[in-house]
């Protein structure tokens, strides 16, 4: 019987079909181009090939690709006679992510994994941020996040990918020192795996390594192709890093080439939040914005994402709606928020509406409710770092200097650079 990398037996006696397999589901853990090429050349090889054809939906899922994944599902399903239990159970599992049905998919999850740890393509569902426990929406999903890698750990060895993943939860628990330790690791294995340098460029972000880590990712990402999944967001981070070294052009290159719609491409959700959130960093940091830059990212808020019920791109969308003031589409977001972490998204949502009402009261009262936890909207420490700066800037239009640095102090003591507020730095 033929296997994948992981030792699991698949349900196709095609060679050529299972290298294409492989071959996609590598790239696709990796974040690099050309996964799902290599997943359909897989289906070319064996029509019959269940796991081929789901694969190919979860590609296109992660690359935003909505209208593209119920008919790959479709035929997975209905070559699912054919596989083996291992399969059937993925299939199940997948199914569920692929028609939003996260929370019983999270726990069918688990179970699967239970007797089956090394199927990737199901461990893969819980990872990162955007996974299943990160948009969970539930309180500790950071600590529940570290503790479901360390659990697959002895399953996985060493691994690239798993390293790799691994290594972010790890950071995003507060634990740097062992995330670089485990993050050089799935370097070593796998250098173009676009993930771990990405994961690499939050440790340099965590620990406040702007310059090392600005070197280290304008360097990598010279051989990585616009199409590619992290493309976007990795454009996000040298757009960051460049304003923390106050080379404004340079941001502003990054954006319209890589991060803004007119030039960008990337799945929805990351132009809309990467947009939304580099534009608001710069604010705060004391760089104008133009009014137009901020209608762009409200009009596409409510073109990609009309109706409330992703946490992380409703609180971005909240964002541009208040700075593009779109209030109509700012109260829906406030009204009609939903999921577990929708009370989080109403406190932001008001409050980034305070802020530009310049009511500074309101706008600490609702900052002050979503900051309790704001790790349930989803996104990584470094992308609601706009959430900890918005509240310091809050406090500084209030004359609060030292409370709103005795904040940054407790919350985010090294991450956070002298020139991330504009104001901050200054004796009061």
């Amino acid at each position: 019987m033929l296997k994948d990398r992981y030792g699991n037996t698949l349900s196709t006696r095609s060679t050529d079909a299972r290298d294409a397999y492989v071959l996609g589901i590598d790239r696709f853990l990796a974040a690099e181009p050309g996964g799902a090429d290599a997943l359909r050349a897989a289906i070319a090889a064996d029509e019959g090939f269940a796991l081929a054809h789901l694969a190919l939906a979860r590609s296109n899922q992660t690359m935003g690709l909505a209208g593209e994944v119920a008919a790959p599902l479709a035929r997975a399903r209905e070559f699912a006679a054919g596989a083996t239990a291992r399969e059937t159970g993925q299939i199940h599992c997948l199914g569920l992510l692929l028609e939003g049905q996260g929370a019983v998919a999270f726990q069918s999850v688990r179970a699967h994994l239970a007797e089956y740890p090394r199927d990737v393509m199901v461990a893969q569902t819980c990872m990162g941020v955007f996974g299943l426990i990160g948009f969970s929406g539930q309180p500790g999903r950071e600590a529940e996040h570290l503790a479901f890698t360390t659990a697959l750990a002895p399953s996985y060895g060493e691994d690239w990918w798993f390293l790799a993943q691994h290594a972010f939860a790890q950071m995003e628990a507060g634990q740097p020192g062992p995330a670089e330790a485990t993050i050089e690791r799935a370097m070593a294995a796998r250098p173009s795996n676009a993930n771990a340098a990405h994961y690499r460029s939050h440790h340099y972000y965590e620990i406040g390594e702007t310059e090392a880590g600005y070197a280290f990712l304008d360097a990598w990402r010279h051989d990585y192709d616009k199409q590619a999944l992290l493309h976007c967001h990795i454009a996000w981070h040298i757009a960051l890093w460049a304003l923390a070294r106050g080379d404004s052009q340079t941001m502003w290159a990054e954006i319209d080439a890589n991060i803004d719609p007119a030039g960008a491409w990337g799945p929805p959700l990351n132009v809309l939040t990467d947009l939304a959130a580099i534009l608001y960093r710069a604010e705060l940091a004391g760089v104008e914005v133009p009014a137009a830059r901020w209608q762009v990212v409200s009009d596409y808020a409510m073109r990609l994402f009309p109706k409330p019920g992703i946490a992380f791109a409703d609180a971005h969308a909240a964002l541009a709606h208040a700075m593009a003031g779109n209030g109509e589409a700012l109260q829906r977001i406030v009204a009609d928020a939903k999921g577990p972490a929708a009370d989080v998204v109403r406190d932001l949502a008001e409050g980034f509406g305070a802020i530009v009402a310049a009511d500074w009261t309101s706008a600490t009262c609702h900052l002050t409710a979503a900051m309790a936890d704001h790790a349930r909207i989803g996104g990584s420490r470094a992308q609601r770092d706009l959430i900890e700066y918005a509240m310091t800037s809050v406090l500084l239009k209030q004359g609060q200097a030292e409370e709103a640095r005795r904040m940054l102090t407790m919350r985010r003591p090294v991450a956070t650079t002298p020139s991330a507020v504009a104001g901050l730095s200054a004796s009061p």
